[in-house]
């Protein structure tokens, strides 16, 4: 077992090579076996030698080779009488090939009495085994080195000319040797040698013989054969009695009767072929006989009279006394006659041409073909010869009829062998064999059996056919035999010819029917004449065919008479011949139409008889299986109405009903199957009636013929099946072949292509097979098929007289077993998935006791060596089962794990092994990786290396898959014979498999070995041939393979932690421009397959594998671009061009499936890598163009295939306009196919939406949850297609800022009606999140623009929007809080499609003002309670969500407040509303801004502890890990003041929107401070005259304080913001940008001063209200004058330090009555204008 490759070959292997079915097929190499082996086959059994001392001695001096095993081998010496280095080497090789157990088992073996025994008795087989395969190699060489179609010829020849000179005289001694040897007794050999193996060495010895002499026989029919040879074979064979005086006679049985008539055949073949007939033909034709070897040996032919006289009680002597008796007349015809008469007599009196018969047969059924060519070959010469030499009356001595039938028998033998019809056809007819032709004509059509059966031996091919036809068709003779003489013809005087004297019908059928008429006239030789009745022969010319067409018509008259038997008779030939005919030729069976098609009335009117002609009915069947080969569907329908076949009475419904059979009938054949051949053990119709079946199944009928065929198969399943191998047999073999034909028969119907079969609710064919064998006793008959087991088709294979048989016992039996391995993985491969486990599934998984349970079986089948398709199949299986099937492999192999294991290891790893069967060991193990741990454990064989401090180090066990599969992607191995493309395919195969499922332990080994990364890339480093020339598709897998284990490794391994041979690697594929070789590359894999759709491709598995892989790498390198060594832009942006180029080529293309299915993979890619290379994407080169033609094609596309493309594509769009911006030259074609998409998307929402409301209000009163349920099939998503077009088309009209285009498409095509439309539906039924936030969004961005605000208007916004927004929230009325939902403001929520139509109106309001102003203040009216709500919300739910709907609301209200007159007329109520809760609003911010740490609480309150959602993933993590809070509280402290600021300065936003509202509401301050007869009442009092500090509690109300504290919150963050010198962790500076910090700077200002503008203008109008108390007018004073002062101080000191400008510019709308004050800052000389406007306030109140 140590040794996997042996320095000597075996000659089982060395077979096995010669015939091709080992990994050496060239022909250079099996030129070198044959040099190699040349000497062993010269020698032939002398090979091996008897045992010797000196040998002996050899082997204790070999100091290689184990003792146990030395040992062993002397016993092993002793018992086979072997030499004993050879009988070392015997069992080396024997544990090399068969052992079936481990190397540790061996040494238990070894040591036990028992075991070693049985050890023993097994090398013994196998050394019988090699004896024979041994003498097979050199009958192979016979019989090939002359046929010039066979591969090897020259090989074979060459060998055969070296082995030419002695090879005879030493094969005839050994020979001699064999038939004269001694039985081993114990005495000589050991008691190991008992009766039972005496007789199978008395067997070996006769099998021996047997193959010894076909290989003379062989020889001497390509050589000639001396006189002098001839004589002394004669001799040997007379001693040894042909075979039948053995020496050993006595030990002879039953069971070796063939083998011994086989010697005696092939003795009898190797004179007759020595005396060389067919020369000697050729010399007597050419009259020159003294050119043949005999004719110069006289003394050879004396001692050859005398030897043959003395034969003649042995029938192997009839065809030697024949062919001498030819020789001796045709040499010397003068002397001696009475020598060669009584020779003659002697020859005919054993019944020569009976034997002849017999022996072609016997040589024919067995053993190899061209043996039985040969000796048909000879044979045929000497009958020639005979029948030209000799008058056929002297070659008969029994009786004329018997003697003829005989000789016909033999002369069809003969001419059954392949080339021998031709060369008849060739011959002149009254020559040789066509002397028989013409006796048989004359007594046609008198007798019709003996002359059909020879035409139909001479059909060979189509030449032929069209021979026999035209024979057939013109026959001149016409013979009959009469009893009496007639009445109507006249004779002459000597009665030798008759004469016609009327017409007359030779058939008496009636009218009208096809008959043969004999015309008057007709002149007849009577061939015999007298007492015992006439032979005539008329000279009357007619077509056989119309004669044979009368025959049938007559079976069918007589059908039911005592005549029917004689009739068969004449019909059967008959139909034997149609069949050959058709079977030969097709074409003529136009003209055979006539018989064709009686055929089905035969065969019903034949089966409905009593005693049915069982053969006749077989002929009949086996035409009809021809025909249906060509027309399966006549055939089935002109069948189906003659009752044979099973049938249905009543329709078929279900399986159920299928399965019990009910209603059907088995028809004529099931009647006949059960009362006939069942009984009789004979089953011609049978067998003939699978094969119909098969080819109907075949000729793949249409599906309503397929379900009439169902009945049939049901009997075949339910009657059959389960039961044949009970039935009874007379003829061994018959079994098998039915067993195989059932098999065919299913598998035939199984492979049928599910287009064939419509998928409706009634069983189709494959259905009911499918369910039948899963759940019925068919099943578990072929369970019980598979598990025949290995061993017993050893033993068939070993009982088989010689195993190149292709029809032999043991063949069928492989193919039954292959059959069912196919089946039974086609059933568990189509079987529907369900959650029963079927019986079939149980059977073949169930743990048996004792081993025996069928998975070991299986396993098992890898020892057969003979038919490597055996084991692949039953690997195949293994690996099915082993995906499906809940079990452990491992577990049931039981005991024989580790043994079986072995055995496939050693085929693995055997250089000369079957590729087929390695590629199946290597998927089966690439399964069992992911699916069966214990197996693959086992097979992975690490052992634990004990590292230091307790790390678990592997190694590699000796028994590793592991060994092999780094052997096999070595690159020094690829390209050699024993490791093609496939094998180095399903390696990788196998090593992504484990990386796949991180099998680590055996990753961590892999890793370690040197050059395993070197060699794993290699593959990555070709160059692969264009896709264009077909490359082989599995180096496509092989790349993708790599690139997956590459990718994985690199994904799963810390970048610091890889190793330092796959980083150089890496550095090397991107040093030697593989990126940019391999991007070209599967770029025109891609443009190969869109071109190559109409051809189809063959490999496009293959080819989106390697897409596949190649775009796993680069999702990787966007993201681990230094390990892979991808840093360089140039390089990004041609794999990027290429990635885009490829799409355009898969989408662009007419869209077939596969193009599809590599456009979205390529889409993907694109997007990926648009998102994660901008920098790159920002440079490239126009990249719109083709992503635009790219949508115009998929747009145009089919709807469903392309669903997710086209979202792919829109948001590719919407990426490169993200980046790349600028001027688009595709704009108008863009925007086209945009809002086309977007209005039938729009519309097609609206349909599905209204569906989808009709099915929900159906459901409602149900559970809620199936109203969920029924949501499913809407369209909308966050990147659906519907929802990215939107997108897009806002991007797109964002670029075309001045509307050039958007407004031309938006004329033409009615996108805003049709969104506008759907945007209302979704609102109402509170549906399609996505698509109405998407729309809201679009809307905004044309809002912005005067143009697109006035079309948006002019759609019909309000109408769209104002009331169905009602139903998107609640109000309800115990205050706010519930709601306003806490959720984070980014995720699409309804409040926030509430936001937007807030921030819609506000733009719109903005850019149309007074033509919106009515609209404006609809909206306000219908949602004044949400509007007020959310004002007073702020105090009570301070999420950013409430504050952002806060923002949006007092942002719109400000826009609002620019038109209050309008406003106060139309809702005087509300606006005193808003006005009040403004101002309550504006002290709620103040408080919260004011007092930090009563913020802080609230949060933490409001949220339980939980921070309030922000918008920084980062920080949200934190608080999740309360085990690290220690080490995470800075951190933790840190997200809470960020979340504190957000909430700071939504709450700052508020405030200065607000104040800026209230500026409009109270009276300008330029005016009130200069005009003084200005209307106060038309502004109302808006604060109150208090100056506390502003309080939390809404029954205080808003006062002066409260603006005044407003002002000093602004200043106290503002000198916040300054100071550097606070804990960096909590400044507001550490935790915002520059940006941020400027912008926050600005809207402090802006907050300032609008509060500063308020609190003036009130002041002002409080101290001119007349209702004001003096005494508070001057309180008012005071307190203002000290606090301003004080503020105004702080302020100047603030800018001197230098502030921004307040962005009152940007945000506020330019108001009419503007002070010169909220500018931008004026100028830095004089001073702030802001404080020059309260100075002079506060010099007005100081007054």
């Amino acid at each position: 077992m140590a040794e996997s490759e042996m320095s000597v070959r075996s000659s089982r292997e060395l077979w096995t090579i010669l015939l091709g079915r080992s990994a050496l097929r060239e022909q250079a190499q099996i030129e070198a076996e044959l040099d190699r082996h040349w000497d062993r086959l010269h020698q032939g059994l002398n090979y091996y030698k008897p045992p010797s001392s000196s040998s002996a001695g050899k082997v204790k001096e070999n100091k290689d080779v184990a003792q146990p095993l030395k040992d062993f081998g002397l016993r092993i010496s002793k018992l086979l009488a072997l030499d004993e280095q050879q009988s070392v080497q015997l069992l080396q090789c024997y544990l090399q090939e068969d052992y079936r157990g481990t190397r540790n088992s061996l040494k238990v073996v070894l040591k036990d009495e028992r075991q070693s025994q049985a050890l023993l008795l097994k090398v013994a087989d196998y050394y019988y085994e090699e004896r024979m395969c041994l003498l097979r190699c050199v009958l192979l060489l016979l019989t090939y080195f002359q046929d010039e179609r066979h591969p090897y010829r020259a090989e074979y020849s060459n060998c055969v000319n070296k082995l030419e000179k002695d090879l005879v005289s030493r094969y005839q001694l050994q020979f001699e040797n064999l038939f004269k040897a001694e039985a081993p007794t114990w005495e000589t050999h050991g008691n190991l040698m008992t009766e039972r193996q005496v007789s199978l060495w008395f067997l070996q010895c006769l099998r021996e013989q047997s193959l010894l002499l076909e290989i003379i026989f062989l020889y001497y029919a390509y050589f000639e054969m001396s006189p002098s040879d001839l004589l002394s074979f004669t001799k040997m064979f007379k001693l040894e009695g042909f075979g039948l005086r053995q020496t050993n006679r006595h030990l002879v049985d039953k069971s070796m009767d063939s083998l011994v008539d086989r010697i005696g055949y092939l003795s009898s073949l190797i004179l007759v072929e020595g005396m060389d007939i067919d020369f000697l033909h050729k010399c007597a034709l050419e009259d020159c006989t003294e050119q043949h070897q005999f004719s110069n040996a006289p003394d050879v032919i004396k001692e050859m009279d005398q030897l043959l006289l003395t034969f003649g009680d042995i029938p192997h002597h009839g065809p030697v006394l024949l062919a001498w008796v030819l020789l001796r007349h045709t040499l010397r015809p003068d002397e001696s006659s009475p020598v060669i008469r009584r020779i003659g007599n002697t020859a005919l009196q054993l019944g020569v041409f009976k034997y002849i018969s017999t022996m072609l047969k016997g040589l024919g059924v067995s053993g190899n073909n061209c043996t039985a060519s040969t000796a048909k070959m000879c044979i045929y010469g000497l009958l020639s010869f005979v029948i030209t030499s000799f008058e056929e009356e002297s070659l008969q001595t029994d009786g004329v009829a018997t003697q003829c039938s005989h000789l016909i028998d033999a002369a069809c033998e003969v001419l059954s062998a392949p080339s021998l019809a031709e060369v008849f056809w060739e011959m002149k007819p009254n020559m040789g064999l066509g002397m028989i032709l013409d006796t048989a004509v004359g007594m046609f059509p008198h007798k019709i059996g003996p002359l059909l059966q020879l035409l139909t031996a001479l059909l060979s091919n189509k030449s032929t056919v069209t021979k026999v036809y035209n024979f057939l068709d013109k026959m001149s003779f016409y013979t009959q035999v009469y009893k009496h003489k007639p009445n109507d013809i006249i004779s002459k005087d000597d009665e030798t010819l008759w004469k016609r004297q009327t017409p007359k019908l030779l058939y008496p059928l009636g009218s009208g029917q096809t008959n043969l008429w004999m015309p008057q006239g007709v002149l007849g030789q009577v061939m015999i004449g007298g007492e015992q009745g006439y032979v005539v022969r008329w000279e009357h010319s007619y077509s056989s065919w119309t004669l044979f067409t009368c025959e049938v018509e007559m079976l069918l008259h007589v059908v039911s008479t005592a005549d029917v038997i004689a009739h068969c008779a004449r019909v059967k030939p008959i139909l034997d011949l149609v069949h050959k005919i058709i079977s030969t030729d097709w074409t003529v069976s136009d003209c055979l139409l006539p018989l064709t098609s009686r055929i089905y009335m035969l065969l019903q009117r034949l089966t409905s008889v009593i005693n049915p002609p069982v053969d006749v009915i077989a002929s009949c069947v086996n035409c009809l299986s021809v025909l249906a080969a060509r027309m399966p569907g006549k055939v089935w329908s002109s069948l189906h109405h003659t009752g044979f076949l099973p049938f249905a009475s009543s329709p078929l419904t279900s399986m159920p009903q299928c399965l019990s059979a009910e209603g059907m009938k088995a028809g004529n054949y099931g009647t006949l199957l059960v009362q006939i051949e069942q009984p009789r053990g004979e089953y011609a119709v049978t067998i003939a009636f699978l094969r119909l079946l098969t080819t109907l199944v075949k000729g793949q009928l249409g599906s309503t013929q397929n379900k009439g065929l169902i009945p049939c198969v049901l009997l075949v399943l339910k009657e059959m099946l389960p039961t044949y191998h009970k039935w009874r047999y007379n003829t061994y073999g018959v079994r098998e072949r039915i067993g195989c034909l059932i098999l065919e028969l299913i598998h035939a119907i199984l492979n049928l292509s599910p287009e064939g079969e419509d998928q409706g609710s009634t069983p189709t064919l494959q259905s009911l097979c499918i369910y039948s064998l899963a759940n019925t006793e068919a099943g578990q008959a072929v369970v019980n098929i598979m598990g025949v087991g290995v061993d017993t088709i050893d033993m068939v294979l070993a009982a088989q007289p010689s195993s190149c048989g292709a029809e032999g016992p043991g063949q069928i039996l492989i193919q039954t077993v292959k059959l069912a391995f196919s089946v039974t993985n086609n059933v568990i491969r189509l079987k529907p998935p369900s959650d029963v486990v079927s019986p079939l599934e149980q059977a073949l998984t169930q743990h048996g006791g004792h081993g025996n349970n069928l998975i070991v079986v299986l396993a098992k089948y890898i020892y057969h060596k003979h038919d490597p398709a055996l084991p692949r199949l039953a690997i195949q299986l293994l690996k099915r089962l082993a995906t499906v099937a809940p079990m452990s492999v491992y577990a049931c192999l039981g005991s024989d794990a580790a043994p079986i294991r072995d055995a496939f290891l050693t085929r693995l790893q055997s250089k000369t092994e079957d590729m087929r069967i390695k590629v199946m060991i290597l998927e089966f193990l690439t399964v069992a990786v992911e699916t069966q741990p214990g197996l693959i454990e086992l097979f992975l064989n690490l052992e634990v290396k004990d590292g230091m401090e307790g790390s678990k180090e592997f190694l590699l066990g000796e028994w590793s898959c592991l060994h092999v599969v780094l052997e096999l992607i070595d690159s020094k191995q690829q390209g050699k014979y024993w490791c093609p493309p496939l094998l180095h395919r399903a390696a990788l195969a196998f090593l992504l498999a484990l990386w796949q499922d991180r099998r680590d332990s055996a990753i961590s080994v892999l890793r370690t070995k040197e050059r395993f990364w070197e060699n794993l890339t290699t593959p990555l480093f070709g160059t692969l041939t264009p896709p264009s020339d077909t490359t082989e598709p599995c180096v496509l897998e092989t790349c993708a393979f790599v690139m997956k284990i590459i990718g994985l490794e690199i994904y799963y391994v810390v970048s610091g932690s890889l190793g330092q041979s796959l980083k150089d690697g890496l550095q090397k594929f991107s040093n030697a421009r593989r990126y940019e070789y391999w991007s070209q590359y599967v770029k025109s894999l891609v443009c190969h397959v869109a071109e190559m759709e109409e051809e189809g491709i063959c490999s496009f598995p293959e080819t989106q594998m390697l897409i596949s892989a190649w775009r796993m790498l680069l999702i990787l390198s966007t993201t681990h671009s230094d390990v892979m060594q991808l840093t360089e832009d140039s390089t990004k942006l041609k794999l990027f061009m290429d990635v885009l180029d490829g799409a355009k080529a898969a989408l662009t293309t007419p869209i077939s499936v596969s193009c599809l299915h590599l456009g979205s993979m390529m889409a993907t890619l694109l997007l990926i890598l648009l998102k994660q290379w901008r920098s790159v994407v920002a440079t490239a080169p126009d990249i719109l163009s083709p992503l635009s033609l790219i949508l115009e094609s998929v747009l145009q596309a089919e709807q469903h295939m392309m669903e997710r493309t086209k979202a792919k594509i829109f948001s590719a769009l919407i990426s490169v306009l993200q980046i790349q911006g600028g001027e688009i030259s595709q704009l108008p074609q863009l925007l086209l196919s945009v809002c086309e998409t977007v209005k039938d998307e729009a519309l097609s929402l609206i349909d599905n939406t209204r569906h989808m409301s009709q099915m929900g209000d159906a459901v409602e009163d149900e559970d809620s949850m199936e109203t969920d349920s029924f949501r499913g099939p809407q369209k909308d998503q966050r990147d659906g297609v519907c929802v990215l077009a939107l997108h897009l088309a806002k991007e797109l009209c964002r670029t075309d800022e001045d509307g050039e285009h958007w407004v031309s498409v938006m004329r033409k095509i009615p996108v805003l009606p049709s969104v506008l439309s759907a945007v209302e539906l979704s609102l109402r039924s509170k549906h399609n999140l996505y698509f109405t936030e998407a729309a809201l969004h679009l809307l905004l961005t044309l809002a912005r623009t005067p143009q697109g605000a006035a079309a948006v208007a002019g759609a019909g916004v309000i109408q769209t929007i104002c009331l169905p927004l009602l139903s998107v929230y609640e109000v309800t009325s115990n205050g706010a809080s519930q709601s306003f939902s806490r959720k984070s403001q980014d995720s699409a929520c309804w409040p926030g499609v509430y936001r937007l139509c807030m921030s819609l109106m506000e733009s719109l309001l903005k850019t149309l003002r007074y033509n919106f102003i009515n609209d404006a203040l609809d909206f306000v009216g219908v949602h004044q309670e949400r509007i007020l709500q959310c004002l007073n919300a702020v105090r009570t739910v301070q999420s950013l969500a409430c504050l952002d709907e806060a923002d949006h609301t007092v942002g719109f209200l400000l826009q609002l407040s620019s038109f209050c007159k309008e406003w106060q007329f139309h809702l005087p109520k509300l606006l005193r509303d808003v006005q009040v809760n403004l101002c309550y609003l504006c002290q709620t911010c103040t408080y919260l801004l004011h007092s930090k740490k009563m913020l802080h609480h609230y949060l933490q309150a409001k949220n339980g502890e939980a921070l309030p959602p922000v918008p920084h993933p980062r920080t949200q993590r934190a608080p999740q890990t309360p085990s690290k809070e220690a080490a995470g509280g800075g951190e933790r402290e840190e997200a809470e003041q960020k979340a504190l600021l957000a909430v700071q300065c939504s709450l700052l936003k508020i405030l200065s929107k607000t104040l800026a509202t209230l500026q409009h509401f109270t009276p300008d301050c330029c005016q009130i401070l200069l005009d003084q007869s200005m209307d106060l009442a038309e502004y109302r009092t808006l604060f109150v005259l208090s100056f506390t500090t502003p309080a939390f509690d809404p029954d205080v109300p808003p006062s002066f304080g409260t603006l005044l504290a407003a002002i000093n919150v602004a200043l106290s963050m503002l000198s916040e913001m300054e100071k550097k010198k606070e804990p960096v962790s909590l400044s507001i500076a550490s935790l915002a940008s520059s940006e941020e910090i400027q912008a926050l700077k600005s809207l402090l200002m802006f907050t300032m001063e609008n509060c500063f503008y308020v609190l003036i203008s009130q002041a002002v109008r409080c101290l001119k209200d007349p209702s004001i108390l003096p005494r508070d007018k001057q309180r008012l004073k005071q307190e203002l004058s000290s606090e301003l002062s004080t503020l105004l101080s702080s302020l100047s000191r603030h800018f001197r330090r230098g502030s921004p400008s307040s962005p009152a510019s940007s945000i506020l709308p330019s108001t009419q009555s503007k002070p010169p004050t909220p500018g931008s800052k004026a100028s830095h000389e004089g001073q702030e204008p802001l404080i020059q406007l309260v100075q002079a306030f506060v010099r007005l109140v100081q007054r």
